[in-house]
C-alpha cells in the first residue's frame, strides 16, 4: 500500500459518521502491517482522527423526581432545592460520563434501577431492602426525620397520643381511631417502615400520584383525611404551594423514630453502576458538606436551623475520621 493510498485511508471521509470511519481505519490496520500502525498512531498523536478512534462516553442517567426541598421543578424556587445544588457539581467532576437527566415519579424512578442501564438517583434513603439491588453512596446530606401533620382545628384529636411533644403514632395507628395518609413506595427510615408495616390495613391511606403529598393535603384540607406523614420541610412547601397558611397546620415529631436521616445516591448495581459510585464517593470527600448543610437548613423553620447544623457538622467530622 502507497504512502498516498494509506494517507486517504487513515483520513476516509473525516465528515462523514464515527462508524465508516472507523471501519475504514480497520480496513487499513488489516492490511498495512507494522508500518501503516506506526503511521496511524502519528496521525492519532497529531489529531488528525481523533473521533474515529475515541470511545464513546458511558452514558449515565440521572432521575429526577420533584421533591421540594431537595428537587424543585416548578414555582417561584424552581431549580434551587439541595440536590438541584450539588448535582451540577457531580457532573461537572464526571467528565468521562455523558450525563443525561430525566424527570421520573417516583414508581419509575425505582423501576429503572432495577433496569440494567447506568442510572443514578441522588435523592434516596437506604434501607437493608434496597441494598439488595442498588449500590449506594456514602452520605450525602442530612435531613430532619419524618413527622405527623395535622391541622390545628383537629388537633384535640391527638392529645391522648401526645407525650413530651411528641406523637406516639405506634399507639395512634393500633387504636384505629385515624388514618395517616402517606405516599406508596416511600422509603421513612428504619423505624417507621417497620412501624407502618405492622399498621393495620385501614390504618393507612395511601397515594400513588405524581403529586402525592399535595393530594394529601387537599384530602386533609376537604376533612377526608386528619393526618398526613412526611418530612416538614416538604410539607411546608406544599403547604404553601397549594395555599395552605404556615399556622394552619400542627407538625409532630414521632416518639422512637431517628431525629435525623440520611440522604444517599444511589446507581443500578451493576458494575458499571458500582464503579460510578466509587467516582461519586471519591468527588463527595472533597466537597465542602457546610454548603449542603446550610442549603437544607434554609428550608427549616428558625427554631430547628441551629441544632439541624451543629447535628450535620458533628455527624460529617466522624464521618471524615472513618
Amino acid at each position: 500500500m502507497t504512502r498516498r493510498r494509506l494517507l486517504n485511508c487513515a483520513k476516509t471521509e473525516p465528515s462523514k459518521l464515527r462508524r465508516r470511519l472507523a471501519q475504514s481505519i480497520r480496513i487499513c490496520l488489516a492490511h498495512g502491517g507494522r508500518v501503516v500502525r506506526a503511521l496511524l498512531v502519528t496521525l492519532l498523536l497529531a489529531g488528525l482522527v481523533p473521533s474515529a478512534m475515541a470511545q464513546p462516553k458511558e452514558t449515565l442517567i440521572w432521575l429526577m423526581r420533584d421533591l421540594p426541598p431537595l428537587t424543585i421543578f416548578e414555582g417561584p424556587k424552581k431549580g434551587q432545592g439541595v440536590i438541584d445544588q450539588l448535582l451540577p457539581l457531580l457532573i461537572a467532576g464526571m467528565p468521562q460520563y455523558e450525563h443525561t437527566l430525566m424527570r421520573v415519579n417516583r414508581a419509575r424512578g425505582l423501576q429503572m434501577l432495577h433496569d440494567p442501564s447506568l442510572t443514578c438517583d441522588a435523592a434516596l434513603n437506604k434501607s437493608k431492602e434496597r441494598e439488595r439491588w442498588i449500590a449506594f453512596s456514602i452520605p450525602v446530606f442530612r435531613a430532619m426525620s419524618n413527622g405527623v401533620a395535622v391541622r390545628r382545628v383537629d388537633r384535640e384529636a391527638l392529645t391522648p397520643f401526645i407525650q413530651d411533644g411528641e406523637l406516639d403514632l405506634a399507639a395512634l395507628l393500633a387504636s384505629g381511631r385515624e388514618k395517616l395518609g402517606i405516599i406508596a413506595e416511600r422509603n421513612y427510615g428504619q423505624y417507621l417502615d417497620a412501624l407502618l408495616k405492622q399498621a393495620p390495613p385501614d390504618a393507612l391511606t395511601l397515594h400513588y400520584g405524581n403529586d402525592a403529598l399535595g393530594s394529601l393535603l387537599q384530602m386533609q384540607r376537604l376533612g377526608r383525611l386528619r393526618l398526613l406523614l412526611g418530612y416538614r420541610p416538604e410539607i411546608r412547601y406544599q403547604a404553601q404551594q397549594q395555599g395552605i397558611a404556615e399556622d394552619e397546620l400542627q407538625f409532630y415529631p414521632i416518639r422512637g423514630a431517628e431525629k435525623f436521616l440520611s440522604g444517599y445516591i444511589g446507581c443500578t448495581d451493576t458494575p458499571k453502576g458500582r464503579q460510578a459510585i466509587v467516582e461519586i464517593n471519591q468527588l463527595l470527600r472533597k466537597l465542602p458538606r457546610d454548603q449542603l448543610s446550610e442549603a437544607y437548613a434554609a428550608w427549616l423553620d428558625p427554631e430547628s436551623r441551629s441544632a439541624y447544623l451543629e447535628e450535620s457538622r458533628v455527624f460529617f467530622e466522624h464521618q471524615a475520621q472513618q
